[in-house]
């Protein structure tokens, strides 16, 4: 059975995810999603893309925009292309998309089912209604444009659709996991709120069960003309009371990323046990590895991704710090650094898989001591932090949808001969 899990409201962004980002978010997504299935299990993976707030740190620490609407669409392609050759060994199966692979996504859950023996049509069924649910009972303004099915082989899945209200500029994500429901009309959602846009739609809320029935004896006795004259009659009315606040993320519109988009204490407790004094068994592990400081500073946010509790992910900007963002905010993507941050996971799953799981205990135990660390680390500012990334940009092989990024003199000499 299911629940709507959480929102998420985000600004919403055009353009296109540039192929040399999209390769690495492919490779890195299933990478890490492989060390949750290994370390928690395929059930814990659903939980997790079904959390708003995680999911949106997935994205960030992918190097996607870290607070726009684009980060539902690149990260859902992004596990269907890394996952799908995986699904024979994982059991995860990434169905749906955006537009019209939306709409194949019911045909692509039949061919599932044919595959693992699930009953696909009762998965195509469900997506169906998840669909309608988030567009025709809950009627917030917001136009269904994505639709992303996760399912495994045993029948438990996530849903993962995507609206957008063109007047406002804005998106909004809905999750659904497959645990906890009883009806699919009947309070669904685990979690259901947003921006105030003043008086929505919401049949699916508990206290609605008498409008849903009254509206069904309406059709079948008096018929259509019936439901127009009782409307009518019902404008003006007073609304009942807005359900009570779930878990929901609200993205900003403002593209850089600030102090209070951060929690320092975390990010402090990042930076130190990336630092000499994180775990002894770490630090000699990345000597074999050949790994330099500011790829072990990306592995601890990928570790917490993979280990951290789902109240750590409050701040999804603070992942942003891993591989930076393709519009070069916080700082353009460290090509080398998300290169050696794949090679690493790569090697510490493909142990774990060989029954060797050293690395990825060693991953677990930086995360560990992150959360030990911040509660008496302290750091550089996040401005500081910033300008330090951005002067050695060009040495980690920063890239941007700008271009490769140059050296501070390069770029203070195109600037004078500019003017």
């Amino acid at each position: 059975m299911a629940s709507r899990a959480g929102s998420a409201d985000l600004p919403l962004h055009g353009g296109r995810v540039p192929k040399w980002l999209g390769d690495r978010m492919t490779r890195l997504g299933a990478v890490i999603s492989e060390a949750i299935v290994i370390e928690y299990g395929r059930d814990e993976l659903l939980r997790r893309l079904a959390h708003p707030f995680w999911f949106q740190s997935f994205g960030a620490v992918m190097g996607m925009d870290w607070h726009s609407s684009g980060i539902t669409t690149s990260v859902l392609g992004a596990l269907k292309r890394g996952l799908t050759p995986l699904s024979g060994e994982l059991g995860i199966h990434v169905c749906g998309g955006r537009g019209r692979y939306s709409r194949d996504t019911p045909g692509e859950l039949m061919a599932v089912g044919d595959r693992v023996g699930v009953d696909g049509a009762a998965l195509a069924k469900a997506s169906r209604l998840i669909a309608k649910v988030d567009s025709a009972a809950v009627q917030d303004g917001f136009d269904l444009y994505l639709h992303g099915f996760i399912v495994t082989d045993d029948g438990r899945w996530v849903v993962v659709q995507q609206g957008m209200n063109g007047d406002r500029r804005q998106a909004r994500r809905y999750h659904w996991l497959s645990e906890g429901l009883q009806s699919f009309v009947d309070a669904p959602h685990a979690a259901i709120d947003g921006v105030d846009q003043g008086v929505i739609v919401n049949l699916t809320d508990r206290r609605a069960e008498l409008s849903r029935h009254s509206q069904l004896d309406l059709l079948r006795n008096l018929g259509p003309d019936a439901i127009v004259r009782e409307f009518g009659k019902a404008e003006g009315k007073g609304m009942p009371a807005a359900q009570p606040v779930l878990p929901h993320l609200v993205m900003p519109d403002h593209h850089d990323v600030r102090a209070k988009d951060v929690v320092a204490r975390r990010l402090h407790g990042n930076l130190a046990a990336a630092a000499d004094c994180g775990p002894k068994d770490f630090s000699e592990l990345l000597l074999v590895l050949g790994v330099g400081a500011r790829t072990v500073r990306a592995l601890a946010m990928v570790a917490e991704v993979i280990h951290g509790a789902p109240y750590r992910f409050s701040d999804p900007a603070r992942f942003s710090l891993a591989h930076g963002g393709k519009d070069r905010h916080p700082y353009p993507v460290p090509l080398k650094v998300y290169d050696r941050t794949i090679e690493v996971m790569k090697l510490a799953v493909r142990r774990a898989k060989l029954g060797h799981a050293e690395e990825l205990a060693a991953l677990r135990r930086l995360d560990d001591q992150a959360r030990y660390l911040e509660r008496r680390a302290s750091g550089p500012s996040l401005e500081t932090l910033l300008a330090d990334e951005r002067a050695h940009s060009h040495e980690y092989g920063g890239r941007s949808v700008f271009g490769d990024e140059l050296p501070p003199s390069a770029v203070f000499a195109v600037r004078s001969r500019a003017l």
